[in-house]
């Protein structure tokens, strides 16, 4: 009787939606992508599973050694960053700290910078002759110490990679409803103890969620270790790949199973998990800061001058410089900046390339995933995010070497744009895939019923219908790429053909060579083109990377 009288107050039980199974060849091609794009990971797990030597290369003094200074480095880069961004974020969120429009808009901003521009920026600040040199000169200082090593990569890629923690944790404190905080204050618990019991909680999803960023990014750097000399699994990979390949696939294989057991461990201990809903619109709090607002300002201040002034500042200082005095060196770009012309183009066209494949390529799985949710569509979603797990050195590794030992036509693709493409494609495809996603969810699908029912085919309801209303989303997720691309330095270093540059190559090869002006000049037309495309699509539209 209960239940009649339960099942009575609720009504009757609405039948659940079937979804309609996927048409054979979405699903069709849908498994083929999701192989493509499992292509590196399965050549590192086939290679060390048929060649002896991988377990020995694991447990040897040369893997363990840089094995333990990545996860050094990891876990604090992680933990510097949670702390930094969490609280950047709480004070432009929750704050009344002053100039917050402009912080909100300054902050994000170091994601313009690649790492190993910065670490450059770095060590050009201190090298002899350099900006801090003459600065420092009328106080008796003559001499500055290197700045690398250990402390250099976690001060370099704290500074630059806490907006991966601010941006998220930032949108959630936004949509925190004030009434949260106020009734715990009318307990009477102080400001901290609100922050550590109300706020923390309901912004530990955001903050977790930018702390794996964090740390998958920071163990699969490569520029910034390298030219900081500290040395991590991926400068090991990059110094041994001619002269031990053995050892260089094995470490490979180790670091791309570190990165995916961290995504697959994050996400089955937050499966299940969901943030509890937020009142939309709703009335933010906001904290006086009293006598902690200078602090306050001087903490947001500092920030922005170290990871975006004195960064571009330096740039400028040797850029400034080496125009100035000019240069004999033949090639050299103070004497003839024209000889930017041919990498910008480079760098354009192969994240163009980069971005138009990607989004082509993960649309079916998009559409498998939302119109025809299965495991079919699980799988491919679950490959695809894992390539950019995986450190695009690991990716370009691994298909360099398959390339190379593959039998005539796949052999032809060394070295070849082709193949850097699709090594960018599986390494950014999961930031086109997520936007996609969103963009399909978005069409309502009375409008595909509709358009089929006045005898409309699937091709000419995806050309007429479907793919104008979702064409802003894909294009957001197109210009996620291709900023993306814009920046990678270790799989072009490794799959770029002979004399093809980019500005990311041209910076490092100048860079290695100690021609700090030539590579300042580079990197400040490369900083140039990421700020106006990180404008438009992430800062402007308010998308934080995925």
């Amino acid at each position: 009787m209960a239940s009649t009288a339960s099942e009575r107050r609720r009504g009757p039980a609405r039948p659940r939606p079937r979804r309609r199974p996927a048409p054979a060849p979405l699903a069709a091609v849908s498994a083929l992508v999701a192989c493509l794009f499992a292509t590196p990971l399965a050549y590192l797990a086939v290679r060390g599973l048929t060649e002896g030597g991988t377990l020995a290369a694991w447990t040897s003094a040369a893997t363990l050694g840089p094995l333990a200074r990545t996860l050094l480095l990891g876990v604090s880069v992680a933990a510097a960053s949670a702390v930094l961004g969490t609280a950047l974020a709480w004070l432009v969120a929750r704050t009344d700290l002053p100039g917050r429009r402009a912080a909100r808009l300054l902050l994000p901003l170091p994601l313009v910078m690649p790492s190993f521009i910065a670490a450059f920026a770095l060590l050009a600040a201190f090298a002899p002759g350099g900006l801090l040199e003459g600065l420092l000169e009328p106080l008796g200082v003559d001499r500055l110490p290197a700045f690398e090593g250990f402390w250099g990569a976690l001060y370099v890629l704290t500074l630059f990679t806490y907006p991966y923690v601010y941006l998220p944790v930032v949108a959630r404190l936004g949509q925190l409803p004030a009434s949260l905080e106020e009734s715990a204050r009318l307990l009477g618990r102080g400001p901290a103890a609100v922050f550590r019991t109300v706020v923390a909680p309901q912004a530990a999803g955001a903050v977790w969620a930018g702390t794996l960023l964090v740390f998958l990014y920071t163990i699969s750097d490569f520029g910034a270790v390298q030219l900081l000399r500290y040395e991590t699994l991926t400068s090991s990979i990059y110094t041994s790949r001619v002269f031990d390949r053995t050892g260089a696939l094995a470490q490979s294989l180790l670091l791309g199973v570190l990165a995916v057991a961290v995504v697959a461990a994050e996400r089955s201990a937050t499966r299940g998990a969901r943030p509890g809903r937020l009142a939309a619109g709703a009335r933010s709090l906001r904290v006086p800061l009293g006598r902690w607002r200078g602090p306050a300002v001087a903490l947001v201040a500092g920030v922005v001058g170290l990871a975006l002034v004195a960064p571009v500042g330096v740039l400028a200082f040797w850029a400034g410089r080496g125009l100035v005095a000019g240069s004999t060196r033949a090639g050299a770009l103070v004497s003839d900046a024209g000889g930017l012309a041919l990498p910008a183009v480079h760098t354009a066209t192969m994240a163009v390339l980069a971005a138009l494949v990607a989004v082509a390529a993960v649309l079916p799985v998009a559409y498998l995933t939302v119109r025809h949710a299965s495991r079919l569509a699980g799988a491919a979603n679950a490959v695809i995010v894992g390539g950019f797990a995986l450190p695009g050195l690991v990716v370009a590794l691994a298909l360099a070497f398959w390339t190379l030992q593959a039998p005539w036509p796949l052999a032809a693709l060394y070295q070849t744009q082709a193949l850097l493409v699709f090594a960018y494609v599986v390494h950014f495809g999961s930031q086109a895939l997520r936007a996609a996603q969103v963009a399909v969810a978005a069409v309502p699908s009375r409008l595909d019923d509709a358009a089929r029912t006045l005898g409309a085919g699937r091709l000419r309801r995806l050309r007429t219908v479907e793919l104008p209303l979702a064409t802003p989303g894909l294009l957001a997720g197109a210009g996620l790429v291709l900023l993306s691309t814009m920046k990678e330095l270790p799989a072009t270093l490794l799959l770029a053909p002979p004399g093809f540059e980019t500005l990311a190559t041209r910076i490092w090869n100048a860079t290695e060579d100690a021609f700090l002006a030539d590579a300042s000049l580079a990197a400040l037309s490369l900083l140039a083109l990421s700020g106006i495309l990180t404008w438009f699509l992430v800062v402007r539209h308010g998308n934080a990377p995925t």
